[in-house]
């Protein structure tokens, strides 16, 4: 890992610490709130510990884009779950055929970056 990215990796993680520590439940509960900054703080350390033996650069670099997208989701919605999707199954067409094979391809490409690591981890 380049010193540039290790920075803006420890960055990141600073950042997720930050916000836990000033996060607010949009519900306005006390035990809400209390609730999420727990789960903030859970799924930092769980992410970031699983993914330190990185080398990578791509790989690190597709996991600071999940990160960096979920902080701006989790910003802007007031929710710190991530937002999950629904694709009906069958429902995206392949090009050739309906193999169940390569519509988990598809399911797989259509995942969108803020859920990446979510199932791995749920």
């Amino acid at each position: 890992m380049t010193t540039a990215t290790r920075q803006e990796v420890l960055g990141l993680y600073r950042r997720i610490f930050r916000l836990a520590r000033k996060w607010q439940a949009a519900s306005g509960q006390m035990e809400d709130t209390i609730k999420e900054k727990q789960y903030i703080l859970k799924e930092a350390r769980t992410l970031f510990q699983k993914n330190k033996n990185l080398t990578d650069t791509d790989l690190i670099q597709q996991c600071i884009d999940e990160c960096t997208a979920r902080i701006e989701i989790g910003l802007h919605y007031q929710i710190p779950y991530p937002r999950p999707i629904h694709l009906p199954p069958m429902g995206l067409t392949p090009l050739q055929g309906r193999g169940l094979r390569r519509q988990e391809k598809l399911r797989k490409l259509a995942k969108p970056v803020y859920l990446k690591s979510h199932d791995e981890i749920s």
